[in-house]
């Protein structure tokens, strides 16, 4: 499968990306930077200098709570590329923003946990939410459209429980503890650090197939001008993915000096964000995109029927592996 837009192809990246570099540092834009586990492959990559050895100096990291916020953050920076959800992109281009997605980030939705209190004995398994009051972060979220497919898939329907938006998860689970809710979403690095305050209801990966929560976005007039850039920061990504798949426990103690954070509740959640194989490499799974969009149709933040990737995917930036046939 080849999807493309209108530039013609190149020579292969890792020449290109040696011949032009930026002229000064640059900051790239990534969801959640600095709090959540989509931002460790750029982390490594930054660490380990796979960016300068790409032609890219990175100087830093740009960031915000998600959505269409990092989107906007991403388009206005002088580098116009961002990892962000995919929900915001699939938005932004229905809107008519000239964008093109250049490579898959987060492949799974098995981080996505919702837990409760360690003192709630009568919640122990998704069955036991049924008539309860279950907390998500926002409208037409990602975490929204999760919590309903998986509510679904366990045979339990939306009149049958009590969904209510929270906030963030801070705001959630400071919901939990108020008895607000009877179970509040949670991610790593934050179920590593609060874990024997709570326990697991449900994991949303073991209900739900791959499901493609971000994507590497550019602005459309900078990629046709600058593909190099783009593929550099492409295989600078690839590249620390690889690392942390093979060095899982280095991963965490870069983590944690990347984002400031305690060595040991790092080392932990990469350990076990890598053993759910959650980052892409790059490559596109378009169906876990698609069940992406069926989530999202699910709580109405995408317009019913089809979805044609065909004007807004070009994997012509990818390393030719990972390229589609």
């Amino acid at each position: 499968m080849r999807l493309a837009k209108t530039m013609p192809v190149l020579a292969a990246a890792g020449v290109m990306s040696l011949l032009v570099a930026p002229a000064k540092a640059v900051d790239l834009t990534v969801t959640h930077w600095g709090v959540l586990m989509y931002g460790v492959p750029f982390a490594v990559a930054w660490d380990q200098g796979y960016f300068e050895e790409e032609g890219i100096e990175v100087d830093g990291f740009i960031t915000s709570q998600g959505g269409g916020t990092t989107l906007r953050n991403a388009l206005a920076s002088e580098v116009p590329y961002g990892e962000t959800a995919l929900a915001a992109v699939v938005a932004a281009a229905h809107e008519g923003l000239d964008l093109t997605i250049v490579h898959a980030g987060v492949r799974s939705v098995g981080d996505l946990l919702w837990a409760t209190r360690s003192d709630a004995e009568d919640v122990n398994e998704i069955d036991d939410l049924k008539g309860r009051p279950v907390g998500y972060t926002s409208p037409r979220s990602v975490s929204q459209s999760v919590l309903f497919m998986s509510m679904d898939a366990a045979g339990i329907a939306t009149d049958d429980y009590d969904p209510r938006s929270l906030g963030g998860v801070g705001s959630g689970l400071t919901a939990l503890d108020e008895g607000v809710v009877d179970a509040a979403l949670v991610l790593e690095p934050v179920w590593t650090r609060l874990q024997d305050k709570y326990k697991p209801v449900f994991f949303a990966g073991d209900l739900l197939p791959p499901m493609t929560q971000t994507v590497g976005v550019v602005r459309t007039d900078y990629l046709e001008e600058n593909g190099d850039t783009i593929r550099g920061i492409i295989e600078a990504r690839r590249r620390g993915v690889e690392f942390i798949y093979d060095n899982p426990r280095e991963a965490g103690e870069i983590l944690a000096r990347v984002y400031d954070m305690d060595e040991e509740i790092a080392i932990t959640a990469v350990e076990n964000v890598a053993a759910i194989d959650y980052w892409s490499r790059g490559d596109f799974e378009i169906e876990a995109m698609n069940n992406m969009l069926d989530g999202l149709r699910l709580v109405d933040a995408i317009d019913d029927g089809p979805f044609d990737w065909s004007g807004l995917i070009d994997e012509r930036y990818l390393p030719e592996d990972l390229q589609g046939e």
